[in-house]
């Protein structure tokens, strides 16, 4: 047993062999970075910020001939842009909101589930949500900010397509288009995720929390693993990476930084989680917990920095807290497949034929 511990323990703070080619970590965090170099020359940070947040749109990118790569693309910012308009004309009220972050989180989830779409899968679609939900609830603001994601998710558009023919994507074999048959188990799937991620926003809400925008964010994260050791992993890295990652946060702010160094520092941030995610999800929380503090001082309008950074470690804990149970139900119980069989046997029993 206690080699068990062992070995459970050492797998947290292991590192993974992946390799992955330098130059998509630099492509990506110019595509995070653009867009604030600009706000700040400009004057205009703030809503900068939302067209970065339409630009991480460039992490779905496919390794994929061109035209597969472009019409993902393209359908990924057209799916930025949906869940950033519903989420933010759904934050008026607390109970509209989560029931929106809900709906649009079982969207994300079953269109990239059937399509398979590799990691990171359905979490950014619902961290856009999270963020629009967020942002105080103006209309008069909502096609300029719409505007800025929009954009954001273009500027990736051209960059990827500009290096997609920089490494030669054409010369890449042909890959078949797939779609995952399971549809009962990816919906149940679906609704159990999208339950406990509105249910996560709520209790943020009764609460009573500064930011509950990181409650939904950290449910989603945790809920991302495949099995439920993975749930675990996430849980503790998480946690870990996001103590050390305050600390950064910290020590970016007591410097007082200008818009150009903000800018800067997501630059680098979006570059060093790049190549950190594939390795250690831990050491990639150290560098995404201040990218993200960065873009959500800057989108909010009453949010003060050191409200952000005392308060982080407890939404992370009780979002967290809520993934790791819908976590255990997902893995740890029959529930979910006696209710697959149960749908798979009435399709059956109607016709036609069940998935293998």
């Amino acid at each position: 047993m206690l080699k068990s511990i062992k070995e459970q323990v050492g797998s947290l703070f292991s590192w993974s062999d992946v390799k992955r080619p330098w130059h998509i970590a630099v492509v990506a965090a110019i595509c995070v970075g653009i867009p604030p170099l600009i706000g700040a020359a400009l004057g205009q940070f703030a809503i900068a910020t939302l067209a970065s947040l339409g630009a991480m749109v460039i992490l779905y990118l496919p390794k994929t001939r061109m035209a597969h790569r472009m019409v993902t693309m393209a359908m990924c910012s057209f799916g930025f842009m949906l869940c950033f308009s519903v989420g933010a004309l759904s934050s008026f009220n607390p109970y509209t909101a989560a029931l929106a972050l809900a709906i649009l989180s079982f969207g994300a989830i079953v269109i990239t589930r059937y399509y398979c779409l590799p990691t990171p899968g359905s979490f950014f679609f619902i961290l856009v949500s999270a963020l629009a939900i967020y942002l105080p609830f103006d209309l008069a603001k909502l096609p300029a900010n719409v505007g800025m994601v929009a954009l954001g998710g273009m500027m990736a558009c051209i960059i990827a397509f500009i290096y997609s023919l920089m490494t030669g994507a054409n010369d890449l074999p042909l890959s078949q288009f797939e779609t995952d048959s399971r549809v009962n188990a990816i919906l149940l799937e679906g609704f159990l995720v999208a339950f406990f991620i509105g249910l996560s926003y709520l209790i943020a809400m009764w609460l009573q929390l500064a930011n509950a925008l990181w409650v939904p964010i950290s449910c989603a994260a945790i809920l991302q693993g495949a099995t439920y050791r993975m749930i675990w992993h996430r849980n503790v890295h998480r946690i870990i990476g996001t103590v050390i990652g305050m600390g950064l946060a910290w020590c970016v702010f007591s410097i007082q930084p200008n818009y150009w160094h903000l800018a800067f520092f997501m630059f680098v941030f979006q570059f060093l989680i790049e190549v950190f995610i594939v390795k250690n999800y831990a050491a990639a929380v150290i560098f995404i917990t201040p990218l993200t503090v960065i873009m959500a001082e800057f989108t909010s309008a009453d949010m003060s920095t050191d409200i952000l950074l005392q308060h982080r470690i407890l939404d992370i804990f009780i979002g967290s807290s809520i993934g790791i149970i819908g976590g255990t139900i997902f893995h740890r119980t029959s529930l979910l497949k006696r209710i697959e069989a149960r749908m798979n046997e009435r399709r059956s029993l109607s016709g036609r034929r069940p998935p293998q």
